[in-house]
């Protein structure tokens, strides 16, 4: 009789775990690019705010050591610039007409912008391609071309010397840009809650107002302090159709500082610095809904 012997199997050899070699060369490569690196930012940043240094530095010197000093710190600070710029230019007023102008120009092109874009977008506007042809077009188009039929017609409509002209020129600039803005952004935008709410019985109105527009408000409030800012600093539309020295705004006040064939650095300096207070108090205040709306607008682009 035979018996068969259970042979027991042998029991795996347990194998060490792999322990992965520490990544000690990409730190290495990362703590010898970093002084490259903030070296660089560094230079850029000089680079982005010397200008604005040199303004300011200027700002507080005289004539005479502009002249010898033009951008090393000043020996003496000078105040007084800003309130013998304040006087001369009549910048109190200037800067009032600036932003009421710029206010109009902007909410002008914000509601334009919004509703032809959404026209074409929404709507199903005739000829949609055309008219994004047209804005593309006539955003290229320099407006010197127009200089002379516009002095013509705004003399004979008496818009010409008047705030309100120089506002209607700003709303017929700035609004082809603003408008593709504001279209690309509600491209990406889905359609289904808009169909949702007419399903619901809401009229067109209402569901521009109450479902379209805060979702597209990024894009519409870039757009107006976009325009905005190129009519507070626009030049050369207001020194053609503003000739009364009582609309003018604040950056035609920098031209009185010229005397002949001389400028005086100093007061434009301080004149300038006054003059852009205004936009860095509005950009550090709306910056973040600025930065949102042109990354909103990228990624619906």
């Amino acid at each position: 009789m035979s018996t068969t012997r259970l042979i027991r199997p042998t029991p795996p050899t347990p194998h060490a775990p792999v322990v992965a070699a520490p990544a000690v060369v990409p730190e290495r490569r990362r703590a010898r690019r970093q002084p490259v690196t903030w070296v660089v930012l560094g230079l850029l940043g000089l680079y982005a705010i010397g200008p604005l240094l040199v303004f300011a530095s200027n700002s507080l010197k005289s004539a005479r050591e502009i002249d010898s000093n033009p951008l090393g710190p000043p020996r003496s600070w000078n105040w007084s610039n800003f309130a013998y710029a304040w006087e001369q230019a009549h910048m109190g007023g200037a800067l009032l007409n600036s932003l009421l102008i710029a206010g109009a120009t902007a909410a002008g092109v914000a509601v334009i912008a919004t509703t032809a874009a959404y026209a074409m977008t929404r709507l199903g506007l005739p000829g949609g391609g055309g008219w994004i042809l047209w804005l593309l077009v006539s955003s290229s188009l320099p407006i010197q071309l127009f200089l002379v039929p516009l002095v013509s017609w705004w003399s004979l409509l008496g818009l010409y010397n008047q705030p309100i002209g120089l506002v209607i020129i700003y709303w017929a600039v700035y609004s082809p840009f603003a408008t593709l803005l504001v279209r690309s952004f509600l491209i990406g935008l889905p359609a289904e809650y808009e169909e949702a709410a007419r399903l619901d019985g809401a009229g067109e109105l209402r569901v521009f107002s109450r479902i379209v527009l805060p979702m597209i408000l990024p894009a519409v409030l870039t757009a107006a302090l976009v325009s905005g800012l190129q009519a507070y600093n626009e030049f050369m539309l207001a020194v053609t159709f503003i000739q009364d020295r009582d609309f003018q705004p604040v950056a035609l006040s920098l031209y009185s500082f010229q005397q002949g064939f001389t400028t005086d650095w100093s007061l434009v300096s301080a004149a300038g610095l006054v003059m852009a207070l205004p936009v860095v108090v509005l950009f550090l205040v709306m910056q973040r809904k600025f930065i949102d709306g042109y990354v909103s607008q990228g990624v619906a682009a």
